[in-house]
């Protein structure tokens, strides 16, 4: 067979590969993924009207279902959102922005990495979460301080990644590049970050869940609104359907982000693949 017949039968041929998509939900193993979805909710329905059978305790996904409809329909779950999806943003990309710099000056100079290492490891294994009422206690009830409880928790896992990232690029692909006369500068742009950015991405994935918990935990301690002042409030009146959709909208919005971060990886790094 001729190398052009050769090319041609490799267009014809479909990619197998399960990982297309979101998450590979959505083509090869989507059969599997649904099935485990709707059975675990019905396992969930089944257990809460029969096993528990009070929704003051448990509540079915159809009361839940329902309560979301209520909530919506009367406009109040929208200022909860608004409210939780700012506070998370803001001290997403705040984070994010500060933890890829500290990634690289760790990365570059022994000085900085000598002087920040403390720093990033002490805060990174403190429980930020225990200190969510200090914070709130000096910046307020309002936005400022679930902005900066977001920001403690996700920045650390992105200067770490960073951090790692860069310095696990190979040594000998960076001497190559060197010995064709390239500068630091196209060294950093063209070897190091493109290695790094798996790592700098995978950061990004570990601070959605972390930046979530802080929202919810800064306004569990005080809040106005918010996803997490909706299931304090709910917890409180021992009203399970309200608080299970405040926490479905939380778990929604985590899988939703990260599929959306790994469908932009793979445009960014096709390398990877």
């Amino acid at each position: 067979m001729t190398q052009q017949a050769l090319s041609m039968e490799n267009k014809r041929t479909p990619d197998p590969s399960p990982f297309r998509g979101l998450g590979g939900l959505f083509t090869h193993d989507r059969r599997w993924a649904w099935g485990s979805i709707l059975g675990g909710l019905a396992l969930w329905e089944f257990i809460s009207r029969v096993v528990v059978g009070s929704k003051l305790f448990l509540a079915a996904p159809t009361q839940v279902v329902m309560a979301m409809i209520e909530l919506t329909s009367s406009g109040e779950i929208w200022k909860h959102v608004w409210t939780s999806s700012l506070e998370f943003f803001l001290g997403y990309f705040v984070a994010c922005f500060l933890g890829v710099a500290l990634g690289l000056a760790m990365a570059s100079s022994r000085a900085a990495k000598a002087a920040l290492q403390p720093w990033v490891s002490g805060l990174y294994a403190t429980p930020t979460v225990a200190l969510a009422p200090l914070f709130i206690l000096w910046f307020g009830i309002g936005i400022f301080s679930k902005v900066v409880v977001v920001a403690v928790l996700v920045i650390f896992p992105v200067t770490i990644n960073t951090e790692t990232g860069l310095l696990t690029t190979s040594k000998n692909l960076i001497e190559t590049v060197r010995s064709f006369g390239a500068s630091s500068r196209q060294i950093f742009f063209k070897v190091s970050l493109p290695s790094a950015l798996p790592f700098i991405f995978a950061g990004f994935r570990l601070g959605i869940g972390r930046g979530l918990i802080g929202v919810v935990v800064a306004e569990l301690f005080g809040a106005r609104a918010g996803l997490g002042q909706l299931i304090s409030q709910s917890a409180e009146t021992f009203n399970m359907p309200n608080l299970f959709a405040g926490v479905t909208i939380l778990a929604i919005a985590g899988i939703a982000m990260t599929s959306g971060f790994q469908a932009l990886e793979r445009k960014l790094i096709p390398w990877r693949e």
